[in-house]
């Protein structure tokens, strides 16, 4: 069997973990559509890799305002690799116990937010006090972890709690323990990571969730959307105006900074 093959047989496995996990899919998605319905925004968070779930899911096509993408670059400008902003720093801060608050503190944010914490390992340090953070505030926090990585991973906090301990629903991308998924022969170590493919699956069940929630509750979200599509001054009308709305909702964020997280 091709290599080819196998990676897309292990996917087919991470796509059946995915599946079984439909029910719990659309009890987040509920809880992200009040907040939404609110007024308020989903914060999404992730570190390192895991940054691209939190851009597949706001903003590019497909998607909507609603959320807050909160991604620190000192955590994931992984382009240069060594040097200046090097993959050596961004792995280091990951795990500086703190760095976190100092991101949660240039946001106002309220219990009638929620928020989605990625992180395949549930491990490092930021992430975890990320998740921590919000729920100190009262927000409803769903991680998305690889399970099977996380379980057999040992947290890098001193109390070892993990992300999975401040998490109000686990959504697990399937992916194994390691995350690469393929064997090369006469290669020591696999290669070919999953969490990302799992990740991106299970962002984009909730994307598709939330919307329909959003539309049956009278408030269809405006989707960013190509011109092939709806030709290119519907397709830029809808851009600027979901860009506008995406504004607004993070002017609420900044006004009155301080005020709940003192």
């Amino acid at each position: 069997m091709s290599l080819t093959k196998r990676y897309l047989n292990a996917c087919e496995d991470i796509l059946e973990v995915v599946q079984k996990q439909e029910v719990l899919i659309k009890e987040v998605a509920e809880r992200f559509a009040e907040s939404i319905l609110k007024g308020r925004v989903v914060h999404l968070f992730g570190s390192g890799h895991s940054r691209i779930m939190i851009e597949e899911m706001w903003p590019r096509y497909g998607s909507y305002p609603g959320f807050n993408p909160i991604v620190e670059l000192s955590l994931t400008f992984h382009n240069q690799v060594t040097g200046s902003n090097g993959q050596r720093q961004a792995m280091f801060l990951e795990n500086i116990s703190g760095f976190a608050e100092r991101v949660l503190r240039n946001f106002n944010i309220s219990e009638e937010d929620t928020a989605l914490v990625v992180s395949s390992s549930g491990c490092n340090i930021v992430p975890v006090e990320i998740a921590e953070g919000f729920k100190k505030r009262g927000v409803w926090v769903a991680g998305l972890v690889s399970l099977n990585h996380c379980e057999g991973s040992k947290s890098k906090r001193s109390d070892g709690k993990k992300l999975t301990d401040f998490s109000d629903a686990i959504l697990d991308t399937g992916a194994p323990l390691g995350d690469s998924m393929i064997k090369v022969d006469n290669l020591e170590t696999p290669v070919a990571p999953g969490s990302t493919v799992g990740g991106c699956i299970i962002v984009n069940s909730l994307k598709a969730e939330i919307a329909k929630l959003l539309t049956e509750a009278g408030k269809p979200p405006k989707v960013l959307t190509s011109g092939a599509i709806i030709g290119d001054k519907k397709a830029t009308d809808l851009f600027e105006s979901a860009y506008d709305e995406h504004s607004h909702l993070m002017g609420d964020l900044y006004s009155n900074l301080g005020v709940n997280n003192q």
